[in-house]
């Protein structure tokens, strides 16, 4: 019995000892922590797990490789926590035992990324840039609603086209009575113009108009050679008889609108055509274009410009593709809507006393043609556009001279809107219609402001969208945009001047010209941003004429002592926006975040062809 006790003892005990054995076993459990967005592996960023049984807490540190290790944890369950200031909370359940040893890889998102990464501010957490958040959410809406507004005028203009386009083709356009023909001086500004001074001249005077009720002025503001080229050209006209003058200033006042000016008193007709000296009008333009003035309250008439050189090169197909457009949809209507239009600055008449009766030229902007069209409308005159007769011209073959044209249009347009804006909102007598599409005509140029700013805006949105979950239902109001585009592609669908009988190829073709015309629009946002707030701002500049060169194609193109380049900093700008929204995009596009990418990369590629197009010509001009 005593030896059965001591056998009974000595198996509990061993029982016993295998029991203690069994619980106080330990093992190691890891995982690896990455980051929900990128999927890197973060460093630094401490664990604890608590034993649901004893409470007990056991804690790890994960190292560059985003691997963690709980070394000679006892068998049991578990509960995981992460709490770091940068990471959301999170909690796992996990079960150790003899048989399973878990590995607990896991991701985690950021509470804010770095760009909003502040701090917190008196118990709030990341108050202050939540708040900032919102202010720049509201400028990007902001921004939106403008673009918005913008296309749904254009749109509007183009349902107004497309519905009168019929009507209009069905029109028999008046002749003209030679007997009662009235006088027209033709006037041709010119400033140092050697490459084409000769050959507008030559078209005035092939003009197919009785020549006893037609006068030529050469209005030369010419420095160099010119002068004495156009001195021989209008002395080798004038001895076949026909009625030409050489009015040259060597004060150039007033640039363009100051040569004008200046000769209103050696003016003899009563009508006068204005032409570039870019421009080459067909010899019965004239003869077509009078006969629109049998209205004696019609006091412009406008004529559509044509594009000599279209075919040069990428750039100017997409010069004239939106050319075409303000040429049909604007032009075309607003005359049919009966709101204002604007005389373009060549390519049209204007009736002498309209010009006296509206102020005459002045020369306080650098688009003196929108500015006198205003002033003439408000006044009372009706202006004609005659979109079936064309004034050929030729367009800017070079970056640096489109940027040039570029810059006097938006800057003029920022100036004439504030020279004009309280004029047209109290005008008595104009139609509210009138009044909203007159003033967001002067307006327009500012689009680009709200282009840059919304472009710019949309690095920061991106953050904002990592950070605050409670803000995205106000970022998907960025569909605004693509509701904008698509806009903009009827307006320029319905301009779209290369269709042929096949549709669906002629629209193919124009979905890819479109996008192109986009995307280089969206590159020039910069420079033209600048020339607009430079007009809003009344900072005054010269009237730098767009050089003119005289080619049709690439052949006959060498060098234009006009067409001065350098590398600005505008440039430099286009350049780091260009590394900017392009290392944006990629970026998105690996981490699979698509929403912004299209835009991003439109971006770059607007930028990219800018600054490489103005690398690229100045390199040339070097060489040469």
């Amino acid at each position: 019995m005593q030896k059965f006790i001591k056998n009974l003892i000595l198996a509990s005990s061993l029982i016993l000892l295998a029991f203690t054995s069994f619980s106080s076993e330990t093992t190691s459990v890891s995982g690896v922590i990455r980051d929900q967005k990128t999927n890197w592996e973060l460093e630094e960023i401490r664990l604890n797990a608590t034993s649901i049984e004893t409470n007990e807490t056991y804690s790890a540190i994960t190292d560059a490789n985003g691997k963690y290790t709980f070394k000679n944890i006892p068998f049991g369950k578990y509960i995981l926590n992460l709490n770091d200031k940068d990471y959301n909370p999170k909690t796992f359940n996990f079960e150790v035992t003899p048989t399973h040893q878990p590995n607990v890889d896991f991701e985690i998102s950021q509470k804010v990324t770095w760009m909003f990464n502040w701090g917190d501010w008196n118990g709030k957490e990341h108050y202050w840039s939540h708040f900032v958040a919102k202010i720049i959410l509201a400028i990007y809406a902001f921004c939106l609603i403008m673009i918005f507004f913008y296309s749904v005028l254009q749109v509007s203009l183009a349902i107004t086209y497309a519905r009168n386009r019929k009507k209009k083709a069905a029109e028999i356009a008046p002749i003209l009575d030679e007997a009662n023909a009235p006088f027209v001086t033709v006037q041709l500004p010119m400033y140092n113009e050697l490459y084409v001074a000769e050959r507008i001249i030559e078209k005035a005077a092939e003009f197919d108009y009785p020549w006893d009720k037609m006068q030529i002025q050469v209005l030369d503001d010419s420095t160099d050679e010119t002068k004495d080229v156009i001195a021989k050209k209008v002395a080798e006209v004038a001895a076949r008889g026909i009625n030409i003058q050489h009015v040259h200033r060597t004060d150039r006042t007033g640039y363009k609108a100051g040569a004008l000016d200046a000769a209103m008193d050696q003016v003899q007709g009563d009508f006068i055509a204005i032409f570039d000296a870019d421009f080459v009008p067909e010899k019965d333009w004239l003869r077509s274009a009078m006969p629109y003035f049998q209205n004696d309250k019609i006091g412009v008439v406008q004529t559509r410009w044509g594009h000599l050189n279209k075919d040069y090169s990428l750039l100017t197909e997409l010069q004239a593709f939106g050319l075409n457009g303000h040429f049909a949809i604007e032009q075309g209507g607003r005359t049919a809507s009966g709101h204002f239009i604007n005389f373009n600055g060549t390519g049209g008449v204007w009736r002498r006393t309209c010009i006296d009766d509206a102020g005459g030229w002045e020369h306080d902007t650098l688009t003196e043609d929108l500015d006198l069209s205003y002033r003439a409308q408000l006044k009372g005159w009706k202006f004609q556009y005659c979109e079936n007769i064309i004034a050929p011209a030729e367009l800017p073959i070079t970056m640096s001279a489109l940027k040039n044209q570029q810059h006097r249009w938006m800057k003029g347009g920022a100036e004439c809107f504030i020279k004009m804006w309280k004029r047209i909102l109290f005008a008595k007598g104009v139609k509210t219609g009138d009044k909203v599409h007159g003033l967001s005509h002067l307006f327009n140029s500012s689009v680009f402001i709200f282009i840059l700013t919304l472009s710019l805006l949309t690095l920061p949105i991106l953050h904002i969208k990592d950070s605050f979950s409670d803000l995205d239902a106000l970022i998907k109001f960025g569909s605004l945009f693509i509701i904008s585009t698509v806009f903009l592609m009827y307006y320029y669908w319905m301009s779209y001047r290369d269709k042929t009988a096949n549709t669906l190829k002629s629209f193919g073709k124009f979905i890819v010209r479109f996008f192109q015309f986009l995307i280089v629009s969206m590159g020039l946002s910069l420079s033209n941003t600048v020339a607009v707030l430079e007009g809003y701002l009344g900072i005054k500049s010269s009237f730098v004429r767009t050089p003119k060169f005289n080619v049709l194609s690439k052949s006959e193109f060498k060098s234009n002592k006009y067409d001065k380049k350098s590398l600005s900093i505008i440039n430099i700008g286009e350049f780091i926006l260009f590394l900017v929204f392009g290392y944006t995009a990629i970026n998105r596009l690996i981490f699979g975040d698509l929403g912004m990418v299209p835009f991003h990369l439109m971006l770059a590629t607007g930028y990219g062809m800018v600054f490489f197009y103005t690398l690229a010509e100045l390199r040339s001009s070097n060489r040469a």
